[in-house]
């Protein structure tokens, strides 16, 4: 397929066109970086900051519900009752915690 000389002249033109637009969107995005989401990521990063410092190290209270810590088979690991990236002060066995709570 052939294209006239007309439809050549106008693919140029539009291409010209597309070349500069993009320029000015490759300005517009480097100066929606450094004003909105680098900011953006040191605010978010001092919140987390922030909140893990308040964050209470007590463990919870254990609440032995029906629906959770279901074991219907064993786990391939271990005894077969703790979970790969088991905690103890955190991760609860199907009968409670198995440490005391101090560290």
């Amino acid at each position: 397929m052939s294209l006239s000389p007309a439809a050549l002249a106008a693919r140029r033109v539009l291409a010209a066109a597309s070349e500069a637009s993009h320029e000015g969107g490759v300005r517009t995005w480097k100066i929606l970086t450094i004003v909105l989401a680098l900011p953006g990521v040191g605010i978010c990063m001092a919140n987390a900051y922030m909140k893990m410092q308040a964050h209470s190290h007590e463990q919870p209270e254990f609440v032995p519900y029906s629906h959770l810590r279901i074991r219907t088979k064993r786990f391939p690991w271990g005894d077969g009752n703790h979970t790969l990236f088991h905690n103890p002060h955190t991760n609860a066995l199907p009968g409670g915690f198995e440490d005391s709570g101090h560290h």
